[in-house]
């Protein structure tokens, strides 16, 4: 089966092949369905309760997410990403449903909403890793580069067509009729997942050969430390999105309100950096290959900090929105590239393992920089804030330009 899925993967480029577009349609659903979940829950606990108790509701599911993502990775690597994939879906998919019906037959309390939230985010420690793991499976090396572009591209989709479904689907039937959507968005992916043809790598059997869960998680992060490449991109990877992530998340509120854009300001401003991220997907998809990947992603890493720092400089919003379409390309051409870089220079064994700490440090660390942001920016303005995390962001850029094997790292012909 093996050289059967090798021969006909290299005949056409991974943005041809059906394989990978089965399993691009099934990443996009299943985004698709988050968005919409995640747009649900929000209106379902703002309506249970306070804000206060709504924000904790939409936290709880950080908690999980971040305590067993290395965890997560360590499950991918045993049992396959693509089993550990659809399971992940499954059960997303029958807990909206139950979330759904139970809305529709009564009002269960905010504590109901926080149980599903938690659950979401154990299974969010255990999707995530899996999904990272999955592409080498599905297409040879010489395509990673573009399934990268291809699965920024679900991803910008998943965003930007969720909130609108999710708001349609909230006005003509309220949460249960969101959550419901949810769950057919789950439920679409399977199959597409189950008709994936997935071939076993080298040092696949490895990664069953016995051992604690601990001792390989631990067996993990001795082969990153160890690695000329992955040890210094994973450290590259966590101060990028520590300097990122706040500014563009909370920071961006906060520069918006104090420039007098509103809200209408934000949405141009994410607009803005929605199209530039999804145009350095495409980029990716197209060409296939960006020659001397390393360099590239620290430069590009470098330049979108200053862009960042930026931003929260420029009075006009117009000009506001051009600086983010900026940032929006390059950082979204250096994520591409870092997973690219991750998934060709990680050994198979560890592969689950290795995405789950680029995971732990962009979905786990940075996120709690936000009450920092968020109280930096309340008492100096955005200014020095947003410069600052540039900073931080640029320190990850310089770092990476000054580890040789980092720098001259190359995606595979």
């Amino acid at each position: 089966m093996t050289a059967t899925l090798a021969a006909q993967t290299a005949t056409r480029p991974a943005h041809r092949d059906p394989n990978v577009l089965r399993w691009v349609a099934a990443y996009t659903a299943s985004t698709l369905g988050d968005s919409v979940y995640h747009l649900a829950l929000s209106w379902a606990a703002v309506r249970g309760g306070t804000p206060a108790e709504a924000g904790l509701v939409l936290a709880v599911s950080a908690v999980p997410r971040a305590l067993l993502m290395l965890g997560g990775g360590v499950v991918a690597d045993r049992f396959g990403p693509r089993r550990v994939v659809v399971v992940s879906d499954t059960v997303r998919c029958l807990v909206v449903l139950a979330v759904a019906a139970a809305l529709f037959l009564s009002s269960p309390g905010l504590w109901f909403l926080a149980a599903v939230a938690l659950v979401f985010g154990c299974v969010d420690a255990l999707f995530m890793p899996a999904v990272g793991a999955l592409p080498p499976r599905i297409a040879p090396r010489d395509q990673l580069a573009r399934v990268q572009g291809l699965r920024g591209l679900a991803y910008r989709a998943g965003l930007v067509l969720g909130a609108p479904l999710g708001g349609l689907a909230v006005a003509l039937g309220g949460a249960a009729a969101a959550f419901g959507t949810a769950a057919l968005l789950f439920a679409f992916s399977l199959p597409l997942l189950l008709a994936l043809r997935v071939a076993p790598l080298p040092g696949d059997q490895a990664a069953n050969a016995g051992g604690t869960a601990v001792r390989d998680l631990a067996d993990g992060l001795r082969y990153i430390r160890r690695h000329q490449v992955l040890g210094p991109l994973m450290i590259v990877i966590a101060l990028s999105d520590l300097g990122f992530v706040g500014p563009l998340n909370v920071g961006l509120a906060l520069l918006s309100d104090a420039r007098g854009w509103g809200a209408a300001g934000i949405g141009w401003v994410l607009a803005g950096f929605g199209t530039g991220a999804g145009a350095a997907s495409l980029l990716l998809t197209v060409r296939g290959r960006i020659p001397r990947a390393g360099a590239v992603m620290a430069w590009t890493i470098t330049l979108g900090a200053v862009s960042i720092a930026a931003l929260a400089y420029v009075p006009l919003l117009p000009v506001a929105v051009a600086v983010a379409l900026c940032v929006g390309l390059l950082a979204g051409l250096s994520g591409a590239l870092c997973g690219a870089l991750t998934q060709t220079e990680c050994d198979p064994a560890y592969l689950g393992r290795v995405t789950s700490v680029s995971h732990f440090f962009s979905l786990g660390v940075a996120p709690l920089s936000f009450p920092l942001t968020g109280a930096a920016v309340g008492l100096w303005g955005p200014g020095p804030v947003f410069t600052a995390s540039a900073a931080i962001c640029a320190l990850g850029g310089v770092y990476a330009l000054s580890v040789r094997a980092l720098r001259r790292a190359e995606l595979p012909l």
